[in-house]
């Protein structure tokens, strides 16, 4: 499960290859640990349907008597608790990434696993949002099953990844289009840098 991921893109390739018209997060500094419980970028549909770059919380409120933890990842699509999000394209969201991490070793020798897309500075998660009365938006993203690459270090799931292309289809087709995209993603483009390997 994903809980630790990078955002080191610029508003300028944002806006390039995610067709950003509205910014109502400021500045973008270099983000190299982002955690669940964090602020981070999202891009989400706003108003005129205009694409919107804004700040959310990483997390989802947990279902009543669930749990007490926020919930980060979505797995199970078919779940009434994700529904009312994942049938409504304004509630769907781009979650931006240059690379997300996974872990790996023994308790206490566990070590850093980061991916990457090969051909794209910054690729995006297949991300759901929610209001929150008093605090930030919330939001979480899609998982799927593994591809071979990521499946070698987490054998349970991989994040649902976007590339620019994928965009639209996430954010404006109905249900039955969108979740065409929640499938693993082709491992001939993804990169990986085991931080214990040797230089």
């Amino acid at each position: 499960m994903c809980n630790l991921y990078k955002m080191r893109a610029t508003l300028e390739e944002l806006t390039r290859l995610f067709g950003v018209e509205r910014n109502t997060a400021g500045n973008l500094e270099p983000r190299d640990e982002i955690f669940p419980g964090q602020d981070a970028p999202v891009i989400a549909t706003g108003k005129g349907a205009q694409r919107s770059l804004g700040t959310m919380r990483w997390g989802f409120p947990p279902p009543p008597g669930k749990a007490t933890r926020p919930v980060t990842n979505v797995r199970n699509l078919d779940s009434p608790f994700w529904r009312s999000a994942l049938e409504r394209p304004a509630r769907r969201c781009l979650v931006p990434v240059t690379s997300f991490c996974e872990w790996t070793g023994e308790t206490g020798k566990k070590r850093k696993v980061w991916f990457s897309v090969s051909d794209l500075p910054v690729f995006a998660f297949a991300g759901i949002w929610r209001p929150v009365e008093g605090e930030p938006p919330h939001y979480a993203f899609l998982t799927s099953a593994p591809n071979e690459t990521v499946g070698r270090v987490h054998p349970k799931a991989m994040p649902v990844l976007l590339t620019p292309d994928d965009a639209a289809l996430w954010l404006e087709a109905d249900w039955s289009e969108a979740r065409t995209l929640a499938r693993p993603f082709p491992d001939a483009r993804m990169v990986v840098d085991d931080e214990a390997a040797p230089a």
